[in-house]
């Protein structure tokens, strides 16, 4: 971690970072796009049992990456919009929805704060943000505020994140290293992606927030949704060993109660 570079450029190093490494992914085997155009899928079994039926609903991907998880909405009949705010991930994302049929699928380049606008002040029946996004941004009330703009009355926010107690802890799952309470920006200066850690790259600083469970669903509510429920997971993509008992994925899912017309 380095500490001298100044966070007002974060969005920029931030995206510069993503725009390179999104070749690296489409072709490694973490992401297995291969496996995904053949009819693979990328959402874990909660999430499909948390959210429910999708059929026939809309559904707005914030962060949506290459949009393999937003494909997988789709392939479960939803109307997806996938955003991000990398144009190399994004035109990756619609080649895909072509490749596999998804004809209604749509992706949009936009900074997740500019999503009211980027998408005309539409609202949608579910807005869905997957593992591994909220710590690229460093306002999480403005994000709040955000997504209880984009979520339809009595539809809701669903989140699936990468739990902020597992962050401070060494590779051992035991020991504590860092602050959970920490809210300044963590700058980093590191080459490769955990998709691929000895990939060649140049665009290696990036900055990241550490955003408390508390301050998520604080942020939501006073944002006007309604917590339905916060659940505590024990992985994702990466585990510890067994039998360490800490959380490493927390969900919750937030309505936008019936009769709202403005988020707050």
């Amino acid at each position: 971690m380095v500490t001298t570079s100044d966070p007002a450029d974060w969005r920029t190093a931030n995206r510069a970072n993503w725009d390179e490494r999104v070749p690296i992914h489409v072709a490694g085997r973490f992401y297995d796009v291969p496996s995904f155009v053949a009819g693979g899928d990328t959402l874990q079994d909660f999430e499909l049992t948390e959210v429910g039926g999708v059929g026939g609903k809309s559904l707005l991907h914030l962060q949506c990456h290459i949009g393999l998880d937003t494909l997988s909405w789709a392939r479960r009949g939803a109307t997806v919009t996938g955003l991000d705010f990398s144009a190399p991930a994004v035109e990756v994302a619609g080649d895909l929805a072509a490749r596999i049929g998804a004809g209604t699928a749509r992706f949009v380049t936009a900074d997740v704060y500019d999503a009211v606008e980027a998408l005309d002040g539409r609202a949608f029946d579910i807005v869905y943000t997957g593992r591994g996004a909220l710590c690229w941004l460093p306002d999480v009330n403005r994000w709040a505020r955000t997504v209880a703009a984009l979520v339809a009355p009595g539809g809701f926010l669903y989140l699936a994140e990468y739990h902020p107690v597992a962050d401070v802890l060494a590779e051992d799952g035991r020991t504590v290293e860092d602050d959970y309470f920490r809210r300044s920006p963590m700058v980093f200066d590191e080459p490769g992606t955990y998709a691929d850690p000895d990939a060649a790259t140049t665009a290696n600083l990036t900055y990241e927030w550490r955003h408390g469970v508390g301050d998520v669903v604080s942020a939501l509510t006073a944002a006007g949704l309604r917590l339905e429920f916060l659940h505590e997971h024990d992985g994702g993509h990466f585990r510890l060993p067994d039998g360490r008992g800490v959380p490493l994925v927390y969900s919750l899912r937030a309505t936008k109660p019936e009769g709202t017309t403005k988020a707050g």
